[in-house]
């Protein structure tokens, strides 16, 4: 990366889950207090983003879920070109119009990106537009079959995160500091990494191949 300002969009919509973009986001917050970065927060529209996903949409429970309400800064129509773009999971991905918007903005954006993160089911949505046909890739192992339904993709169950040319897939929801840690070691150093961590107090896993939820979840 260059001294110009990395340009980083975050997907949220409806019932994405909260750990798939704050995770990853707390690392790059720190990132850019020693690397420039401008954030875009996209979403459908400019209003509020719950996570809480619809009852129709999120596993049943007896009493109501909480949940967090973040706010965009720019819709799919508006946002600028970026240079890396992370896609959240979450249940929302269950509704279909959500999904394909997102597919759709990702395709369209991908030309342009160095990097295409995905934390969780959002991989799902990656596969969709084609991208990661014949790649590697994993995601959440507690929702594979629903993750993993694209036969074209080369599906690893068994891995904390992947990396398959430029974009980089991980497994369920805190996987995805993993990958992040990976990221910009790999991108900027190992040392700045571990400095970022080490202030998180956060000890993450550094072995990609790290994964006893692909066996906890087997189906």
């Amino acid at each position: 990366m260059t001294e110009t300002n990395t340009r980083l969009g975050i997907i949220i919509f409806p019932g994405f889950a909260l750990l798939d973009v704050a995770g990853p986001m707390q690392f790059f917050n720190q990132l850019s207090l020693i690397q420039p970065f401008e954030l875009s927060i996209i979403a459908k529209t400019l209003e509020p983003v719950t996570t809480v996903p619809s009852k129709s949409l999120g596993p049943p429970t007896q009493f109501q879920p909480i949940g967090e309400q973040w706010l965009p800064t720019h819709t799919f129509d508006t946002a600028p070109l970026l240079d890396i773009l992370l896609v959240p999971g979450g249940y929302g991905l269950r509704d279909q119009t959500i999904f394909d918007d997102i597919a759709l903005f990702i395709k369209k954006q991908y030309p342009n990106l160095k990097y295409l993160l995905s934390v969780c089911t959002g991989a799902t949505t990656i596969a969709a537009t084609g991208l990661l046909d014949g790649r590697r890739a994993t995601s959440n192992k507690f929702a594979w079959s629903f993750a993993t339904h694209h036969q074209n993709v080369n599906w690893i169950r068994e891995a904390r995160w992947v990396v398959d040319g430029n974009i980089w897939t991980s497994s369920g929801v805190a996987a995805g500091m993993d990958m992040t840690y990976a990221f910009i070691s790999t991108v900027y150093s190992s040392e700045i990494a571990k400095d970022i961590a080490n202030r998180m107090e956060y000890e993450p896993h550094t072995d990609p191949n790290w994964d006893p939820f692909s066996q906890m979840w087997k189906d």
